[in-house]
């Protein structure tokens, strides 16, 4: 049996039409002879939805119960048990009611498709794993329904179903999307033109990486080599050099040119692990990469043409940007380069030869000859050479009896040690000075500088360029060992520094401080040029022009020339060394340092900038959730207020006086209702200063609770009470813990049953009085507990009833004024408790015999 296949309709938001267009797929397909029918299904009460389901076959859902509620689910034995042939499930990431099989519905999902049934689904791009971060930076509104990204990318068909920003919003207005006492708070809140057209642009973009990969299947699946320009991708190739830079803008001009258009940055190392390229250069060019919204990538390979092309070819480039050569005429007698190479092989790869300042300047990154081994080395072959055949030749001329192939074997043998000892122009002297030693002794005439036969002149000259050629390869073997030596010590010594900075928390003084032990230095210092500071010759040595920025170990340095060692980093960043002078060949490694500690700082700069930017966006978040709640929370009692006095006023009507009373009590109670918002939201306002008044005195719950039980107005008569008559006093703020408990008792109420009303009851324990304000309601998952809290918090973005608002988070704050703490519980058999504890008044009775000399009692 083969497995199903899963249609995804994706959209932006809530109310594109996710819903809409799957039951038209499913009609469509019903109409064709399909065996369609309806698994599950949300209308939330549009009517448009409602009459599209029209006569699809429902399938009864389940019905389950937790913590005293009624829940129904997608019952999938059923849809098993009638196997059709497509099956439409809506909200593909929705979170099933504990007791179900699964836990998510898109593994009940999986079981559908395991059984070889089409399933239609829907989702909203914020339930996307990857993107629920994203999202909740944009909206505010933490999301907390996701679903594996890797669920959706294997859906075989994902349809976005589009809207503007714009259209969305004149269909909630037009009321078909959430119920009209919704509208005006979800237009303030999650449903800003900004925030949707942000998540319009995520859906866009995942989708087009989806595209991406399924194009990138499908090429692989048919072997096809050749680009395919459905999306402009430009890749700069980078030698490490300086001209990086140059030709990188060049590339980003060229990429914004083409709207749209992918920036790749690739540099090709190569495969003997021998350095060749700059590493510092490349960190830079790196950063400034990544700060024009382009990638960089590093492949290995042994010829650099192939392994771009290959590159270019694998990522499906358009255009490929590379500098002009920067090796001379003469050289480029004897080979092409990689210019010339990559024009000539690029195929359908529009390639782009800039040219920059560094341009035929010849190469003079690889490490000379002379630089190979150390002058100690270099000495002693020269010694050898001097000194060594001439003592060769005085021993073989003793012996007499050789021929003249033998002496030449061993002169080459001599040769070889030399090379071996002092490189390659030691070993070349060895060879011009050996040549002529066995010239003058062994080849007839003796003892003279003439050769008599052609034979011997031609073996000569053969020992001459033998011994060139071993030299040289020698020569070269010690040279690529040291190189090779020298690369895996410093990769080794950045592989550190890596790990030591991803571990720190801060990575800055982390990678000075790993710098600092790497080359045994006194003080490494990170300076900066004042912001006043002109750009003169004296400025290395003024310290009143730079400012520390980070610095680890012994006496800093204050300018760059006081340091033994300094490395520029950029215009105003410079690293400076105390303790000892580093050589040259260690200059490399340190401006990859250098570049690092500059990234390392800008991260730590940035994320200064995020922590400070984060109390102003909480305090705009918190202004915008006022606005909502004002907006949506007055209006209710305004209008009921305006409606009750307008019709008083009205000369039209005459009103028995059964009539007028009611009239008059709907706008005391309609103030009222506004009169408590009002005061809660001034007291939030007071509490986020820090100016709230506290004035706490010994009290009992048995004189307020009633207080506040008669400013709930007939709700609260019915809520039931039981406090010990012997229950201690408690010190708090009268005023206060009325507030308090008018907000628990009145949240409490607003989710009871209507024949189980809330209990109240109290109990002492350990010097503290714990209120239990208990219902019997849906209750709340432990996960959200603290969540409630939150002010103005509205819990999911398709309902505003699901939230607490503002009553929680203040009573919560009040509290705490009070020293008190109010925290949530689960009701046994169902519903939520909430606690309200608060610390036993000092009285004489429970008072302690004695105080600490200076304390009194509270």
């Amino acid at each position: 049996m083969s497995r199903g296949q899963l249609r995804i309709y994706l959209g932006a938001a809530p109310g594109v039409g996710k819903t809409y267009a799957m039951l038209e797929e499913a009609q469509r397909r019903r109409d064709r002879g399909t065996d369609v029918v309806v698994g599950f299904v949300e209308t939330h009460g549009r009517q448009h939805t409602l009459q599209m389901i029209g006569d699809l076959e429902l399938v009864d859902r389940r019905t389950i119960e937790y913590r005293g509620a009624t829940f129904t689910e997608m019952d999938v034995d059923a849809i098993l048990a009638r196997r059709p042939e497509v099956v439409l499930v809506d909200e593909l990431a929705h979170t099933n009611v504990p007791g179900c099989r699964n836990a998510k519905r898109w593994q009940d999902i999986n079981e559908l498709l395991d059984a070889g049934i089409h399933v239609l689904s829907t989702l909203n791009i914020q339930h996307l794993e990857s993107l629920n971060d994203v999202v909740q930076t944009i909206t505010g509104v933490p999301q907390r329904e996701t679903v594996p990204d890797e669920v959706v990318r294997r859906a075989e068909q994902v349809e976005l179903i589009d809207m503007t920003p714009e259209a969305l919003r004149r269909r909630m207005a037009h009321g078909n999307v959430y119920r009209p006492e919704k509208i005006d708070a979800a237009l303030g809140n999650y449903f800003r033109v900004g925030n949707l057209t942000a998540l319009r642009e995520l859906a866009l973009l995942w989708l087009a990486d989806k595209v991406d990969e399924q194009l990138d299947r499908y090429r692989n699946q048919h072997k096809i080599d050749a680009t395919w320009e459905a999306r402009e991708r430009v890749v700069v190739a980078l030698t490490g050099g300086p001209e990086g830079d140059t030709l990188i803008r060049r590339a980003a001009r060229i990429a914004d040119r083409a709207r749209g258009a992918d920036l790749l940055a690739v540099h090709v190392s190569r495969n003997d692990g021998l350095a060749g390229a700059d590493p510092a250069l490349l960190a830079k060019q790196r950063i400034l990469v990544e700060s024009m919204g382009g990638t960089y990538h590093q492949v290995v390979g042994t010829d650099v043409p192939t392994a771009l092309l290959d590159f270019a070819r694998g990522v499906n480039a358009t255009q490929l940007v590379l500098g002009a050569s920067r090796r001379g005429k003469f050289a480029q007698v004897f080979s092409r380069g990689v210019g010339v190479t990559t024009t000539a092989e690029s195929g359908a790869i529009d390639v782009h030869l800039v040219t920059h300042a560094e341009a035929r300047r010849g190469r003079l990154t690889q490490p000379s000859a002379a630089s190979a081994l150390s002058t100690r080395r270099l000495l002693a072959g020269y010694a050898l050479a001097v000194l060594g055949l001439p003592l060769l030749a005085l021993m073989l001329y003793q012996l007499g009896d050789l021929n003249l192939g033998t002496d030449i074997l061993l002169f080459l043998a001599a040769v070889v040690a030399v090379a071996l000892v002092g490189g390659m122009w030691p070993a070349i002297l060895a060879a011009i000075g050996g040549s002529a030693l066995l010239n003058y002794f062994f080849v007839p005439p003796i003892r003279q500088w003439t050769i008599a036969e052609r034979e011997n002149l031609l073996a000569l000259v053969v020992f001459v360029v033998v011994a060139i050629a071993v030299s040289a390869t020698v020569d070269s073997a010690a040279r690529r060992t040291r190189e090779a030596a020298q690369a895996g010590a410093e990769a080794q010594t950045l592989a550190t520094v890596a790990g030591s900075v991803l571990r720190g928390d801060r990575p800055l003084t982390a990678l000075l401080q790993r710098l600092k032990e790497t080359f045994g230095l006194e003080s490494v210092t990170l300076l900066e040029a004042r912001d006043d500071a002109p750009h003169s010759p004296d400025r290395r040595h003024e310290v009143s022009m730079w400012r520390v920025v980070a610095t680890v170990g012994g006496q800093p340095c204050f300018a760059p020339g006081e340091a033994d060692t300094d490395v520029p980093v950029s215009e105003n960043l410079t690293l400076v060394l105390r303790g000892q002078p580093l050589a040259a060949a260690d200059r490399r490694i340190l401006e990859a340092f250098a570049s690092q500690a500059a990234l390392a700082l800008r991260h730590e700069r940035l994320a200064e900038q995020a922590a400070t930017a984060q109390p102003l966006a909480e305090a705009d978040r918190m202004r915008t959730a006022l606005l909502a709640a004002v907006s949506h929370d007055l209006r209710t009692p305004l209008a009921s207020a305006k409606a009750a006095v307008d019709s008083l006023a009205s000369s039209e009507v005459d009103f028995d006086d059964d009539d007028r009373a009611e009239l008059l009590t709907t706008a005391a109670e309609s103030l009222n209702r506004l009169n408590r918002l009002v005061e809660n939201l001034l007291d939030m306002s007071r509490l986020q200063a820090g100016v709230l008044g506290v004035s706490r005195r010994a009290m009992g719950f048995e004189e307020v609770v009633p207080h506040a039980l008669d400013e709930l107005g007939t709700p609260g008569r019915g809520v039931r009470m039981r406090i010990p008559a012997d229950l201690p006093a408690v010190h708090a703020d009268p005023g206060l813990l009325e507030r308090v408990l008018v907000n628990v008792i009145g949240n409490a109420l607003r989710y009871s049953p209507a024949d189980r009303p809330p209990l109240v009851k109290a109990s002492e324990h350990a010097g503290r009085v714990e209120l239990r304000i208990v219902d019997h309601g849906p209750g709340i998952p432990e996960a959200d507990w603290e969540r409630v809290f939150l002010p103005f918090q509205r819990a999911g973005d398709r309902s505003n009833d699901t939230g607490v608002g503002l009553g929680l988070a203040l009573a919560r704050g009040l509290s705490e004024a009070m020293d008190g703490t109010l925290t949530p519980e689960s009701t046994p058999g169902g519903g939520l408790t909430m606690v309200l504890s608060l610390p036993v008044a000092q009285t004489p009775e429970n008072a302690p015999e004695a105080m600490p000399a200076g304390r009194t009692a509270p």
